[in-house]
């Protein structure tokens, strides 16, 4: 079984509550799932938030959508990915973050196959970036999450769930899936005001369109839109 674990909460330390922050009147992280729910290649997807009183919000709008979510510990987003996968049992976990509304379901597919067939411990199409920075995705076996969990230590380990690959990658087979063109200058993850400007623009300019939009599509748009471009620009690089 493919697992993905979507990990979100409300207390951003840069924007706070912004998961649920509306995107023509649909919270922020609810338009990232309708997108997701788009993949072919996953099983079962679960958000997986803290146990901190906080992130009551989150969970009750996941129950309200009839998402699956998952509580554990806010530091230790490690841990609170590992005890996720305890109960399911899954082949393969997909990591995915809370701040990538624009994710694209056919990049996450192709990550996923790519990671499937090559049979890899660990595959991305993150490390070297040449996707926009917000259509991020990370694949590992079951293997390979359980040995993260039993050896990292360090704090960066620890919070950022597959550090411990890329400081180790001499001890994995890892695969990369790299865009047809650089397009790591784009910043489509939502970080800052200036961010979710630039994520909401887009939705409102190509959804009703097509919902389904792709991430090619959002290139167009912002080419033909340079003042939406620049909205972030501060950030990237």
């Amino acid at each position: 079984m493919i697992l993905a674990i979507l990990q979100a909460r409300m207390s951003s330390s840069r924007l706070p509550g912004k998961v649920l922050t509306p995107i023509m009147g649909v919270p922020m992280l609810q338009r990232q799932l309708q997108r997701l729910n788009l993949c072919k290649s996953l099983d079962k997807l679960i958000v997986a938030t803290s146990t901190e009183p906080s992130d009551d919000a989150l969970v009750s709008m996941c129950e309200q959508i009839g998402q699956t979510c998952y509580r554990g510990d806010l530091n230790n987003v490690l841990k609170r990915f590992y005890d996720c996968t305890v109960k399911h049992q899954p082949t393969h976990i997909v990591r995915l973050t809370g701040d990538c509304p624009l994710i694209d379901a056919a990049v996450v597919d192709a990550v996923v196959n790519k990671h499937v067939q090559q049979k890899y411990d660990y595959t991305t199409n993150a490390y070297p970036q040449s996707f926009p920075d917000g259509l991020d995705v990370e694949v590992m076996t079951a293997q390979t999450l359980k040995t993260i969990y039993q050896k990292a230590t360090q704090p960066d380990e620890i919070e950022h769930v597959t550090y411990y690959v890329r400081r180790y990658c001499e001890n994995f087979s890892i695969g990369t899936l790299s865009c047809d063109q650089d397009l790591s200058e784009h910043r489509w993850t939502v970080d800052y005001p200036e961010d979710f400007a630039l994520v909401k623009a887009v939705f409102e300019g190509l959804y009703a369109k097509d919902p389904h939009f792709n991430y090619q599509q959002v290139l167009t748009f912002l080419q033909h839109h340079p003042d939406v471009y620049a909205l972030n620009r501060q950030y990237s690089g």
